[in-house]
């Protein structure tokens, strides 16, 4: 089921949203009979407590606690629970909140209820609680970010048996279609006859063709390019994964996942840019003319990579599409990659570690993620460590035996083949590891709400 708000016009119960310390003044605004049931009940505005309040013919209204000041610094999207419990109908908001709060409790709400049934056919679902939109929230840039989420994690989701590179194709092309954006897809030996070496190299070991995939929609305004890593599985290659290793590889397009519910979301509002996204859809696996260690490649922008690790492949794709996206003239490159397990050791899954020389971009994020809900971290495009990915019988090192840093190496590298615009790069997870408020456990988006928040800022417009 889509993303959706209730109709502005129907009927609706109260849904009170109560700081714990709030709760006292609340309470004796209350019938008796109402506050009498909460007194003895307990409810002391605890994050998360959620208690149905009587009335006459049933449940007249609900209250959910918020927590005090150091619970709520502590989660997000706690609204989710309630989205989850209450009883099916259309409810309103109502509480002393602030515009953001307000924004959260509805993001929340919508978040909430994706479902990923796809091999559940038949499954029973009930019918869900509705939240009209709450005033002074912009109901439609909310709306245009959960979908573009919900798509996120659908792509993520699906099992790579179902969403390998042709598929992914497929979802491109609708995509494009939806919005009346233009396409192309360079596929199979076409890659080498249109110079996209690494993107060839990676895949074509797979019965599943490597292809390349561009998207192009507005016609006025800023450019922006989005690159996603669309690696549909990685089994490592001759450098093979341990099989605890491949149980979440189906993840591996998540980079690609991530920029095409951003493009969503963007293309959706009619944000006035003119946007390209480029996906490299590829599967790493192993046959007689698999990519080899030691193997030296040469890339769309000409810099010799010498292969030490074929598990390191996202690099690879990402940069020939990083060479291209820099021939066209655009004013910003965005890439994301579920690139390393480095970025995950040091941020843990919940944070979208990111890239950039640009302080102005740095700073627009920063204000981005805030308020879109979707937390950053920046890290170090660290210069002095440029000559760890230099190997000296080829111009870069795709995995540098170092030990150390990984995920600052990995940007480093794909640094080198980024002339010209502004840059950003992001190695997300784009997984969460167990049931969080409206984060369902599996595929998730990370730093899409972020940068579309920041655009203004770093576009001009």
């Amino acid at each position: 089921m889509p993303p959706v708000f209730a109709d502005p016009a129907a009927a609706s119960r109260p849904l009170h949203l109560l700081r714990a310390e709030g709760v006292a003044d609340f309470l004796a605004s209350l019938p008796q009979a109402q506050r009498d049931w909460l007194t003895a009940s307990g409810f002391d505005g605890a994050a998360g407590d959620l208690r149905l309040l009587p009335g006459e013919g049933g449940v007249a209204a609900a209250v959910l606690g918020l927590g005090g000041a150091a619970a709520r610094r502590r989660g997000r999207f706690g609204v989710a629970k309630a989205a989850a419990a209450l009883p099916a109908g259309a409810w309103h908001l109502t509480g002393d909140l602030t515009g953001a709060e307000r924004e959260e409790a509805a993001l929340a709400w919508l978040l909430s209820a994706y479902r990923f049934d796809r091999y559940r056919p038949g499954r029973a679902t009930s019918e869900a609680a509705l939240l009209k939109a709450p005033e002074g929230v912009d109901g439609a840039r909310l709306l245009a970010m959960a979908e573009g989420e919900f798509l996120t994690r659908d792509l993520i989701n699906t099992p790579a048996q179902d969403m390998g590179p042709a598929e992914l194709e497929a979802a491109f092309l609708a995509l494009a279609e939806t919005f009346g954006a233009r396409t192309e897809v360079i596929r199979g030996e076409e890659l080498l006859a249109r110079n996209f070496p690494m993107i060839h190299a990676v895949g074509r070991a797979s019965t599943r063709a490597p292809r390349l995939l561009d998207l192009h929609w507005g016609d006025a305004g800023p450019r922006l390019t989005l690159v996603g890593k669309g690696v549909c599985f990685d089994t490592g290659g001759l450098n093979i994964k341990p099989s605890n290793g491949m149980l979440l590889m189906k993840k591996d397009m998540g980079g690609a996942a991530t920029v095409m519910g951003l493009a969503h979301m963007i293309m959706r509002l009619g944000l006035p840019i003119r946007l390209r996204v480029l996906v490299p859809a590829v599967e790493n696996v192993i046959s007689g003319n698999a990519l080899r260690p030691k193997d030296i490649l040469t890339s769309r922008k000409g810099l010799t990579v010498e292969v030490n690790d074929t598990d390191a492949e996202g690099r690879l794709v990402l940069a020939d599409a990083l060479a291209l996206a820099c021939e066209e003239e655009t004013e910003a490159v965005i890439s994301m990659a579920t690139l390393t397990g480095a970025a995950r050791i040091a941020v843990g899954p919940d944070l979208a570690p990111y890239y950039t020389d640009d302080e102005p971009m740095a700073q627009a994020l920063e204000a981005g993620a805030q308020a879109g809900f979707d937390p950053v971290w920046r890290m170090p495009f660290w210069t002095p460590y440029e000559h760890i990915i230099e190997p000296g019988i080829a111009d870069l090192d795709n995995a540098p035996g170092w030990g150390f840093a990984g995920s600052v190496t990995a940007a480093l590298f794909l640094r080198r083949f980024v002339e010209g615009p502004r840059y950003m790069h992001f190695d997300i997870y784009g997984h969460t590891p167990a049931d969080l408020p409206a984060r369902p456990k599996g595929g998730v988006g990370q730093g899409a709400r972020a940068i579309l928040g920041a655009l203004p800022a770093v576009l001009g417009f």
